[in-house]
């Protein structure tokens, strides 16, 4: 009896095992966390931008394109920012001159960098709201001359987008379309000009029977 409590007292401990652990950290953006403003009465100035989960600031190369196109400067236009993020697009309007300009960004912490960054500009005729795209305009929004349409392209929205806005758009009005593939349009919606940037697709649109300058 002795010798059998004996080799049960040397066996060794059953090893544990260990689970895994599930890591509650948010990945964060990859992109750059410095915005520079290329054009305007803010040219050169850097902006910090927030580390939002999914954030890309629309890069530099892209928004000199979609400046020109739009003219350079924004002088009298008002402007809407959705899915806002960075504020790449509309902290560029305000630099070029546009009238007022609405931002409307869904995450917490890039509300947060975009007021941060009016005040370090002291931005004026500036609206940030923190909420949902999709309700804002459901919401039945005063109309803008430009519209900025770059949601996440993993939410493929494009097509509900562009369903609701009509009636945020100016007569005359313009919008800005993001995609990281080409983009569809169909009426009642018209693509005025169109390019690519690596694996950037993005186009200035408008709704059909409206004129607009080469």
């Amino acid at each position: 009896m002795a010798r059998a409590e004996r080799r049960r007292a040397r066996r060794p401990p059953a090893a544990r095992v260990s689970e895994p652990k599930i890591s509650s950290v948010k990945p964060k953006s990859s992109y750059p966390r410095k915005l520079r403003i290329i054009g305007g009465r803010w040219r050169g100035r850097r902006l910090d931008v927030s580390e939002s989960e999914g954030l890309r600031p629309t890069p530099d190369r892209v928004r000199e394109t979609v400046f020109n196109w739009l003219g350079q400067t924004l002088y009298g236009k008002t402007c809407l920012d959705l899915f806002a993020g960075s504020g790449a697009l509309g902290f560029e309007a305000l630099s070029r001159g546009a009238e007022k300009v609405t931002m409307v960004e869904s995450a917490r912490e890039g509300v947060a960098a975009l007021k941060q960054n009016a005040v370090k500009l002291a931005a004026q005729n500036l609206q940030i709201q923190h909420g949902d795209a999709l309700q804002y305009l459901r919401g039945k929004p005063e109309a803008f001359d430009v519209i900025f349409l770059d949601p996440p392209y993993k939410l493929a929205l494009h097509a509900e987008l562009l369903k609701l806005l009509p009636p945020a758009l100016e007569a005359e009005g313009v919008v800005y379309l993001e995609d990281d593939k080409p983009l569809m349009i169909s009426a009642p919606w018209q693509i005025i000009k169109s390019s690519r940037a690596g694996k950037v697709y993005f186009a200035l649109i408008s709704l059909m029977n409206r004129d607009h300058d080469d």
